[in-house]
């Protein structure tokens, strides 16, 4: 039985890898990465797959995989998806891939972003603001989000709030685009209070023209404080801001069944994302 439960979970973690190699990879920096003293190589599988998640780390050349909708529920938007993993790994499978083909069944072509990880967060803010521009640049969306779980939620609100900044040396015409995202979903975000008294972290500049906001956590995950606190300082702003507190749910759910939070958030996002549609 153990032989065949971990026959099993090599099957998995196989078909999970291939699965990305199958599918279209913009690789964001073209030359040089900016912060990164490690030579580009391919992201390295870990061999923990508790929780039937792939989890994936040394990333040293940040990547977008691409995963279109069909033709006809194409609605011209993108979302750009973070997966969570502790600014240690990535949850790919789970907090990535699977959303990303959620979004699909709602018309968004979807870009989950391989964002640099271990320990480097401001260079994570690197690689998403850079593939916001890039995505932008690519093609005429009408709209250009983001959607991040965990610490991918804590990079989102800081792409959200962080847009004026020039964080990176400007390389190409795709870095005079702008990288504010239209709007931007936050699923159990975690690090977003580190203000004093658990108050917004000081780094979050929220003002007026902070796009509108999705927030979804629940009351007993650890980190639920984070959400709590981004939906004040939107709404202090006056930034639309749509927030939802499960009681129960905890943290790293994804949008798999059998956990509350998990079967609960995607039909409300569903619904506010057609809002910035309309």
């Amino acid at each position: 039985m153990m032989k065949l439960r971990l026959t099993l979970l090599l099957l998995f973690s196989f078909t999970m890898v291939t699965f990305a190699q199958q599918r279209d990879t913009l690789y964001v920096w073209p030359g040089a990465v900016p912060g990164e003293n490690v030579p580009k190589q391919d992201p390295v599988q870990t061999d923990n797959t508790s929780g039937d998640v792939t989890r994936i780390t040394d990333i040293t050349n940040p990547a977008l995989i691409v995963f279109e909708p069909e033709e006809a529920l194409k609605n011209g938007a993108a979302v750009i998806v973070c997966p969570g993993g502790g600014y240690n790994i990535l949850a790919i499978d789970k907090e990535g891939y699977e959303v990303a083909e959620w979004l699909n069944t709602l018309g968004y072509t979807a870009f989950v972003l391989q964002y640099r990880v271990p320990n480097k967060q401001q260079e994570a803010l690197y690689d998403l603001q850079r593939s916001i521009r890039m995505v932008r640049s690519r093609e005429a969306w009408e709209k250009v989000g983001v959607i991040g779980f965990s610490a991918g939620g804590n990079l989102a609100a800081r792409a959200g709030t962080r847009f004026r900044e020039d964080t990176y040396a400007r390389i190409d015409e795709w870095d005079e685009t702008s990288s504010r995202p239209d709007f931007a979903m936050l699923i159990y975000p975690a690090y977003l209070d580190k203000g004093d008294n658990r108050s917004l972290s000081p780094e979050l500049s929220v003002d007026q023209d902070t796009p509108p906001m999705f927030i979804f956590g629940t009351a007993d995950d650890t980190y639920g404080n984070s959400s709590l606190v981004m939906a004040g300082a939107l709404r202090d702003h006056k930034v639309p801001v749509e927030l939802h507190l499960l009681p129960e749910g905890g943290h790293g759910y994804g949008l798999r069944s059998g956990n509350i939070a998990a079967e609960t958030w995607p039909s409300l996002a569903e619904s506010w994302l057609n809002q910035w549609q309309e």
